[in-house]
């Protein structure tokens, strides 16, 4: 036992100054380094794994190996854009990495060390086993580490599950992932890189869950339900082609090629992640760091959003108003003889601060204002420190004859006397008083009362000594000492975003841990409306479906209670965006459907977030907003182009695969009607501006235009394949009639989804039409398509089937729009 307590004694004498520069070096050569694993985005390698390695580009190398064996090369057309496609999205998103991990180095901890007996902030990557590291309120444990000195409180439920926090002293474990919620501390590092807890669950502090994206459940769909399809298709279509008099091995492939190249909505892929990377890129030059790119999407459709108060609405700093003794004296500071009751108070205050290593808004406050008050002495018999933590809302500390509290004055006094008379002293303003408790006699039991929401409960009192070895806590009487008002500072652009959130439908919800009357004043004064508040601290089992339907804010709210706030809002079929700059915003903001981090927050809070406002200021979550919906309404537009194909390209694979007759159309022809009526439109749209509120429209579109398209395209081209048959026409004739026809209807299709017209669809229209006219009056390029000039029997079919496609899709439309009518 005494050799153990010798050799602790002796490890911290020894390391009270951190590591020689020569030890680290040592330690770096030996590999005992942090390999910083952090939520960063993907590495170069892999973004070019993820964009070259895809499904749908090995089914065109191996439909483009097909082409090469039958020595069609020019219909490899196909594997160019598919190449072009990659190399595009490669592009995009590494210059969209490359710009997120230069933001992202702003917004990294930088952990303090000791080093040569120096304190220093090096890089998380630096930290070498043996370190001394610095730990205080809102810092993440970064590696694996052993307190040497002071007492903190720390939360592992990144780790653990379990939400309470733990009091860590010398001699304790602290487990990397885990952030610190009170007090400050030395620790050393124990296990770095490889070998930390952080890295071995694969740092579970920054790892968001999947994001709840439309867009990218869409391109999970349609990948997975197409692979599957394609082989079985590509086998008995390519059976059919054989079937079918004098085709040729050529022709029976190239037709196969194309019915599945057209299938695969590749396009449409490259689209969603160009889009979205160049949200971000733009994002980026207003300081929004960008975290997760589908969150963009999915802050575009929030209809709620959670905010907490402080640090948000408000800058984070507090103003005192005034002091005030028990009487209801306010002190000025002016008397040169101060009373007993002026100097008992300011003794207690001034000690408490004192001893409070962690510094926070109020304390902050507090002690700028002591600092100018010379006759302040503190108490000399201190001996135990209760630090300030989220979930009890005060601190204090302990002599031999007495306990001394400040916070807010419902967590540390059951007397509902004084209770009161703080509370109609408060005029708003958020009030924090000082009480003295003599630690003698038996604490008396509350008489808490029931209602149809929960239990009240007595507010937590208790010492540190009590949170480390569960001790009852003995008190006779309280004592009221004085207390304190203090005023938020409002941020400058507070009121015109909540004004903002009204007009785009959002509701607002205001989520603090203050008291109940400070936070009402804050949120009239920024425009909330009706604001309709509830204390939590009241509820021991609250029913958070039903207050958050009656309310609007909720106050002495712990970091658990504001987790299950936002599940209950989303339960109620909400999306929610959560907004928090500290470490007790982390669990909503990990529950939230999209988290938003300022700045100037908490470290924890910021790498948590999906969304990280580096000017701190709100005035930017309009822009996200803005650059949110443009990117969903023009890709719901977009998506309808590619779904279309889609539609009809496998209605045609299904039935030319069980008809033997030509199929009618090319790998290359189908290249040229991808780009012109397809990916330019596509892309075109998809980067106007757009920021309307978004209306959900992707299945109105896919009903309404995709659907009818499909087939109408697919009855068409099964008509114009019989005749053919029937008319003996030759297959240049087969394929030119095929592309206008199908031109015709896709174009009619992109009209109806570009009205109104403006000069900028104007103009695409007859640039799309100009490229296919072009495209076939070019002799050279004719030819290379297999195209010819139409023939009487051939041009009537054409015309006429173009006539009847119009006609179809007009029909189909207006079906599916009284069809829609009904379902509303």
């Amino acid at each position: 036992m005494w050799q153990k307590l010798f050799a602790l004694g002796y490890n911290i004498f020894m390391n009270s100054k951190g590591l020689t520069s020569e030890q680290v070096q040592t330690k770096i050569e030996e590999g005992k380094v942090n390999i910083v694993q952090g939520r960063a985005s993907n590495t170069i390698p892999r973004i070019l794994l993820k964009n070259t390695i895809t499904v749908f580009n090995f089914v065109n190398l191996v439909l483009a190996i097909m082409v090469i064996t039958v020595g069609s090369y020019k219909n490899l057309l196909f594997i160019v854009i598919a190449i072009a496609n990659t190399l595009i999205s490669i592009v995009n998103e590494v210059r969209a990495k490359r710009i997120v991990d230069k933001m992202r180095l702003t917004t990294e901890q930088r952990p303090t060390v000791i080093r040569d007996g120096k304190t220093i902030q090096i890089n998380q990557s630096n930290i070498v086993e043996g370190d001394l590291l610095v730990y205080s309120l809102g810092d993440q444990i970064l590696v694996d580490c052993r307190l040497e000195e002071g007492v903190v409180e720390v939360n592992e439920s990144f780790i653990t599950g379990e939400q309470e926090a733990l009091t860590k002293q010398r001699g304790d474990k602290l487990i990397s992932g885990s952030f610190v919620v009170s007090g400050t501390c030395k620790a050393t590092a124990m296990a770095v890189g490889s070998k930390s807890e952080l890295n071995r669950i694969e740092q579970t502090a920054h790892t968001v869950k999947s994001s709840n994206s439309k867009l990218f459940n869409l391109m999970n769909n349609i990948v997975k339900y197409i692979s599957f399809a394609l082989i079985p298709i590509g086998i008995l279509l390519l059976f059919a082609r054989f079937r079918v008099d004098d085709t040729t091995t050529e022709v029976a492939v190239t037709s196969t090629v194309a019915a599945l190249i057209n299938m695969i909505p590749e396009g449409l892929i490259l689209l969603t992640s160009s889009v979205l990377a160049l949200a971000t890129i733009r994002l980026s030059r207003k300081n929004i760091l960008v975290q997760d790119l589908y969150s963009i999407e999915t802050l575009a459709r929030v209809n709620t959003i959670c905010l907490d108060k402080t640090g948000t609405l408000t800058t984070g700093r507090m103003r005192i108003h005034d002091f005030t003794l028990p009487d209801g004296t306010v002190l000025t500071g002016t008397t040169k003889t101060p009373t007993l009751a002026e100097q008992t108070f300011e003794t207690a205050l001034a000690s408490i601060l004192s001893h409070q290593a962690a510094e926070n808004a109020t304390v902050t406050a507090l002690k700028q204002k002591f600092a100018r008050k010379s006759n302040t002495c503190e108490i000399e018999d201190v001996i135990d420190i209760i630090n300030f933590s989220s979930e009890r809302k005060y601190s204090g500390i302990r002599t031999s004859k007495a306990t001394y509290l400040l916070g807010a004055i419902d967590f540390i006094t059951d007397d509902k006397f004084l209770i009161k008379k703080i509370k109609s002293a408060s005029e708003g303003y958020r009030t924090i008083a000082v009480v003295k408790r003599i630690t003698e006699g038996t604490r008396p039991k509350s008489s808490a009362t029931n209602d149809e929401q929960g239990s009240k409960v007595p507010p937590v009192t208790i010492d540190q000594s009590e949170l480390d070895e569960n001790k009852s806590f003995l008190s006779s009487s309280d004592k009221l000492l004085g207390f304190i008002r203090l005023e938020d500072e409002i941020r400058p652009d507070a009121k015109q975003i909540i004004n903002y959130f009204y007009e785009n439908d959002i509701a607002v919800k205001i989520i603090s841990g203050d008291d109940l009357e400070a936070v009402t004043t804050i949120a009239n004064r920024v425009g909330v409306k009706e604001p309709k508040g509830v204390n939590l601290s009241d509820y021991k089992n609250p029913n958070y479906d039903k207050l958050v339907k009656e309310y609007n804010i909720f106050t002495r709210v712990t970091p658990t209670q504001k987790k299950d706030l936002i599940k209950a809002i989303k339960d109620q079929g909400s999306t929610v965006a959560m907004t928090g700059d500290g470490v007790n915003d982390i669990l909503a903001m990990k529950e939230s459907d999209v988290s938003i981090a300022i700045g100037d927050g908490a470290d924890a809070a910021r790498r948590s977030a999906k969304l990280v406002l580096l000017n701190s200021g709100y005035e930017a979550v309009p822009s996200i907003i803005d650059e949110g919906r443009q990117s969903i309404n023009n890709l719901e537009r977009s998506t309808t182009l590619f779904l279309a194909k889609t539609i009809y390209a496998s209605i045609l694979a299904v039935v030319f695969a069980i008809i033997p007759i030509a199929y009618p159309y090319t790998p290359i022809e189908m290249s040229l009607l991808n780009f012109a009526c397809i990916g330019l439109p596509g892309l075109i749209l998809a980067l106007e501006s757009n920021t309307a509120r978004i209306k959900n429209q992707f299945v109105k579109n896919i009903i309404s235009f995709s659907v009818p398209v499909g087939i109408t395209v697919s009855a068409t081209m099964l008509i114009l394949a019989i005749v053919a048959n029937l008319n003996s026409f030759s297959r240049p004739e087969l394929l030119t009639a095929s592309l206008f026809v199908t031109f015709v209807i896709d174009l009619a299709m992109l009209y109806q989804l570009c009205k109104p017209l403006n000069f900028l669809r104007s103009a695409l229209l007859i640039v799309i039409i100009a490229i296919v006219i072009g495209v076939y009056c070019i002799p050279h390029i004719r030819s290379l398509l297999d195209l010819s000039f139409l023939l009487p029997n051939s041009f009537i079919a054409t015309v006429s089937l173009a006539s009847l496609g119009l006609l179809l899709f007009i029909l189909l439309r207006l079906l599916a729009t009284k069809y829609l009518q009904s379902r509303k």
